[in-house]
């Protein structure tokens, strides 16, 4: 399950993402919400990284789109 979360500021989420990365597979968005399975919350806390929890990450933030013109395989 993927959780949403936020960092308090662009530094932070800076260093967050510099440690989730080689660890933990996620997605972050421009409007500063991060997308971490629920094992990479006890990750950051342990690392002293401050975030806030959104909640879950609804399915249409960690699903690729896909695209309605692609031709299906026969």
């Amino acid at each position: 399950m993927q959780i949403l979360i936020k960092f308090p500021d662009a530094e932070t989420e800076s260093r967050a993402l510099g440690k989730l990365i080689p660890r933990f597979s996620g997605k972050s968005w421009s409007t500063g919400e991060t997308a971490v399975p629920a094992q990479a919350l006890g990750f950051l806390a342990d690392q002293g990284i401050q975030f806030t929890v959104i909640g879950p990450a609804p399915y249409e933030y960690v699903t690729p789109l896909r695209d309605p013109s692609t031709v299906g395989v026969q």
